[in-house]
């Protein structure tokens, strides 16, 4: 760090002003803006910055001949952009400019004219923003005796690479993943969205992060109440500090106290922009590679981009055999311990003696024996995720293959509990929203718990209280079970089953888009029409017929 005393003639010391030891808050408040003495900028900002070890002041003269300061933090920026292209020009005078008379009150335009080749520069003179652009990884130019700072986007940080995103695996179609940076999530979007109609706007939320947050939609196409609606809850949240998307959403979403998620988030870029071109907004929060989509329904957590990327046969196959995994890891264990304990009758002899022969020796009632068998295995699967890959994969299938075969073989469960237990996790993994799919193994614990107590009776009156919650929920207005419930035919195409593209001729109803047409009329009815066998009963080129 440089501390030198620069040259210049600054009018006064700015600690004789200043209580050497006045929190950061105390000092923007006590000095608002430039008042064009480097001297005392110097001293303030070494109050304000000095104790942070990577904090720089670079003394030095604009062309030999006015005294000048540059601020910068030099673990967030680019260390050869200032030396080369910062310093170098600043203190040199080009060649083709060596005979152009420079004065003070003009210096400031011939600095960004002239000189800087970088294109993000801005000025400004009150401390407040040229303190936020220095810890933003900009670099500050300071001169004797000019009222205004010269911020430069020096900033450099590393980030990882685009890649496939860990949690929505495809098998057809984009692979390519959000990552940290915001700027770069935007740029992949806009990459897939070539409009002048993509707006974003951004703000800043946590009083000491200053996180930047990125309002996404397509102007023309999003219901611009909705805009407004993400605008006003985002400026109701005052917070010290907003680190991921995950915060943004807890504080946006209409029911805290919901299992289910009312906001979805995602990795991928595509999968961003198709729900913007459906009429959603995106929120992207720097820091964070997940983007929250904003309305949601039920239907989006089990549907992805690959069934769009499909022929829509093989999309409807797979996402009806998702919705009965979803069932299926619902219902299945609390089905099973209402039907053993109280209505055995209802399952075929043969399977009834085979059950009652693998019970036979366990000391715990089916419902205990299942909660442990159950609790036992989200112990399992937390310590998976949490531990390192190489080490986790060894673990799950530890887990699985020998805890459960000693299991049953010491007589602490039955094999067809067992079997249950694992075909319900199985269901789980189906889910592609992890958020939903979670929402759905805390909701087995009560209903195995009713279904032991009431048997198939408090199974239903169990499923009767999640349905009419998932009745009385809204996300942002939106009814969560839309299109089902309000009915909207043309929803119902890509509900259970994804029907032909150019059947879904129109944005979704219930978003209220601007502009619902989706598919020209004209092209879903040339899609529905046979082509021309142009290759049929011709010859070969260059035969004769």
């Amino acid at each position: 760090m440089s501390n030198d005393t620069p040259k210049g003639s600054g009018q006064s010391s700015a600690s004789a002003e200043l209580p050497p030891s006045l929190p950061p808050d105390e000092l923007l408040k006590r000095r608002e803006r430039l008042e064009g003495s480097l001297e005392q900028s110097i001293e303030w900002f070494k109050q304000l910055l000095l104790p942070d070890t990577d904090f720089v002041i670079r003394h030095f003269d604009i062309y030999g001949r006015f005294p000048a300061a540059l601020f910068y933090i030099s673990s967030m920026t680019k260390q050869a952009a200032i030396h080369n292209d910062l310093l170098k020009p600043l203190m040199y005078m080009p060649d083709h400019l060596k005979d152009a008379e420079i004065r003070l009150d003009g210096l400031e335009t011939f600095i960004l004219r002239k000189t800087l080749y970088f294109s993000d520069i801005r000025t400004s003179e009150e401390y407040q923003t040229l303190t936020e652009s220095i810890m933003r990884g900009y670099a500050l130019l300071l001169v004797d005796g000019l009222n205004r700072g010269i911020m430069i986007n020096t900033r450099d940080i590393d980030k990882r690479a685009v890649e496939q995103p860990p949690t929505e695996q495809v098998i057809q179609g984009p692979r390519e993943g959000f990552i940290e940076s915001m700027s770069t999530n935007l740029a992949l979007m806009r990459y897939r969205l070539a409009t002048p109609d993509f707006r974003t706007h951004i703000r800043q939320l946590g009083r000491l992060t200053k996180t930047p947050v990125a309002i996404c939609y397509i102007e023309g196409v999003v219901d611009m109440a909705l805009v407004d609606e993400v605008k006003t809850r985002l400026s109701k949240i005052d917070v010290d500090g907003i680190l991921d998307s995950g915060f943004v959403e807890q504080y946006i979403e209409d029911s805290h106290l919901s299992p289910f998620p009312q906001i979805q988030n995602t990795e991928k870029p595509d999968k961003a922009v198709a729900q913007m071109l459906e009429g959603r907004v995106v929120i992207i929060v720097e820091g964070s590679p997940f983007g929250l989509i904003i309305p949601s329904v039920f239907s989006q957590f089990y549907q992805t981009t690959e069934d769009y990327a499909t022929r829509f046969l093989q999309g409807s196959f797979v996402r009806i055999a998702r919705v009965v995994a979803l069932v299926f890891s619902l219902i299945f264990p609390s089905l099973y311990v209402a039907i053993i304990s109280f209505n055995p009758e209802l399952i075929p002899t043969e399977f009834a003696v085979a059950v009652a022969g693998g019970r036979a020796g366990v000391p715990f009632p089916s419902l205990v024996e299942v909660l442990i068998i159950e609790i036992s295995m989200e112990v399992l699967r937390e310590a998976t995720i949490r531990l390192p890959q190489q080490v986790g994969g060894a673990l799950s299938i530890v887990g699985v293959l020998v805890v459960g075969q000693a299991a049953v073989s010491a007589g602490f469960s039955s094999p067809i509990t067992v079997v249950v237990i694992a075909l319900t996790t199985i269901g789980s993994f189906a889910t592609p929203a992890y958020n939903a799919a979670f929402a759905l193994r805390m909701l087995r614990f009560p209903l195995i718990i009713i279904s032991g107590m009431f048997g198939l009776y408090g199974l239903m009156i169990g499923l009767i209280l999640i349905g009419n919650h998932l009745l009385s929920l809204k996300s942002f207005g939106v009814p969560y079970l839309t299109p089902a419930v309000p009915l909207d035919m043309q929803g119902l195409k890509d509900l259970l089953i994804r029907g032909p593209l150019w059947w879904m001729r129109r944005r979704p109803a219930f978003l209220h888009p601007r502009d619902s047409t989706r598919v020209a009329r004209q092209s879903a009815e040339d899609m529905t029409s046979p082509g021309n066998d142009v290759l049929e009963n011709n010859s070969p080129s260059g035969q004769g017929g």
